[in-house]
């Protein structure tokens, strides 16, 4: 059969690296293909150094390749919300494939982008848009069809995962480690997306809608950030037992959905516990197969680069199917998807670690323990750390059962308001992942 003809639009990291592996890869790739996948166009501001594109035609106009009546899959791997969105629509009107890396526009406007695709009868993938090279999107849509996914968490933010990492190895402040991470080009001059945990929550958007069949729902996800963990809490945690993670966390109850992305203590032994540096991972139980964890390079030139081009393989394999046959985007018919609600983090259940900043005075732990008795809130283990007094106070931490947040809100109000409490309560969910 003829070759695939690809444009490629935008030759950053990513697409210099699909580039390259499209070209070093090509027999192998039109094995599994059935047919040759060429670059045709590529659309680029710039040159990448790291790149060859030899006699490949190059625009600076992103609509050219949309455009282009040879082009048969558009690859959008320029980044944002506004000119991303006018591109792909463009490509889908058209009447051409689309393949993405781009969380941020699925997150926020792939119910769209997936409904103009199946008016026209064209593919949307996005494989690379969640956590890069590990392929969880298949993992999940097809490789576990045959479960009724409970629930799934996941480190897919690499840059806060090398934050905690070297918070908990060596003792170093968040600050310290941000500035690092922004210098090896872990984090943007602008961290803001990573550490506040905006950029996991557009990925767990996406792997909620496909574990759970439900319509995208980004504004609805629950974000709390890193910035106010201290190496004092990563210690204790330590000593407790967990270690501390920023999580993604997607539940079906019988309530709703919890989507929530914040700080999480997870038990030590956990193998997702132990993922570190800048790796990403995805746990996911299912009714079948119990608890399974896809583990790899979350980010990276050649690991994205890897999903970009196996989502070009499908696309390929798929272009003489009828597109009423083809795996739906969302996992499930678009028909078929579900309302049932995201709720709001104050009906989320969780256990619950708290570190409480007392005076060191007789009595002080009853008044705690009565607190939390009265909202039926039962403690699993508790820590005074007296030998770490300073000014008279002394940091309490205990951790609590699993229980509905709003109580958990409800006791840290009465906790901060005792007399013998100095200043806020730090709050931050465990999760047992079993």
């Amino acid at each position: 059969m003829k070759p695939v003809k690809v444009g490629i639009c935008g030759l950053g990291t990513v697409g210099g690296g699909t580039f390259n592996v499209l070209e070093r890869n090509a027999a192998e790739i039109a094995r599994r293909a059935g047919r040759g996948i060429e670059v045709a166009q590529i659309a680029a501001r710039h040159a990448n150094p790291k790149c060859n594109t030899g006699d490949t035609p190059i625009t600076t106009d992103i609509f050219d390749v949309a455009n282009n009546p040879e082009i048969d899959i558009v690859v959008e791997l320029i980044g944002g919300y506004t000119l991303a969105r006018e591109l792909v629509l463009k490509a889908i009107e058209n009447g051409k494939h689309v393949v993405t890396a781009n969380k941020a526009l699925i997150a926020v406007h792939g119910n769209e982008i997936f409904a103009r695709a199946r008016e026209k009868g064209v593919i949307v993938a996005f494989e690379a848009s969640v956590a890069g090279g590990i392929p969880i999107i298949k993992a999940i849509r097809e490789g576990l069809a045959g479960n009724q996914i409970n629930w799934l968490a996941g480190i897919i933010n690499g840059t806060g995962n090398f934050i905690l990492t070297e918070m908990r190895e060596k003792g170093r402040t968040f600050e310290d480690v941000l500035k690092e991470a922004q210098e090896l080009g872990y984090a943007e001059t602008d961290p803001t997306f990573d550490v506040e945990g905006i950029d996991a929550a557009h990925k767990l958007t996406i792997l909620a809608s496909i574990a759970f069949g439900v319509p995208l729902q980004f504004d609805k996800a629950y974000t709390e950030g890193i910035s106010k963990l201290t190496t004092a809490d990563v210690n204790y945690a330590e000593a407790l037992g967990y270690r501390i993670k920023h999580l993604g966390v997607a539940r079906s109850t019988a309530s709703g959905i919890e989507l929530r992305v914040h700080p999480t203590l997870i038990p030590a032994d956990r193998l997702i516990a132990n993922v570190n540096g800048v790796m990403n991972a995805v746990m996911v139980n299912g009714d079948a197969v119990g608890s399974t964890l896809y583990y790899g390079a979350g980010a990276g030139m050649e690991p994205t680069a890897s999903a970009v081009v196996a989502d070009l393989v499908d696309v390929a394999r798929a272009l003489t199917t009828d597109p009423n046959n083809r795996v739906p985007h969302l996992a499930f018919q678009p028909d078929s998807l579900s309302a049932h609600p995201i709720l709001p983090i104050g009906a989320c259940e969780s256990a619950y670690y708290l570190r409480i900043q007392a005076k060191d005075r007789p009595g002080v732990l009853a008044q705690v323990a009565t607190i939390l008795s009265e909202r039926g809130i039962n403690i699993e283990s508790i820590m005074q750390k007296e030998a770490e007094e300073q000014d008279g106070l002394v940091p309490v931490i205990l951790v609590t059962h699993r229980v509905v947040e709003q109580r958990i809100d409800d006791a840290i109000a009465a906790l901060e308001a005792l007399a013998d409490v100095v200043g806020n309560v730090v709050r931050i969910r465990v999760e047992q992942l079993n």
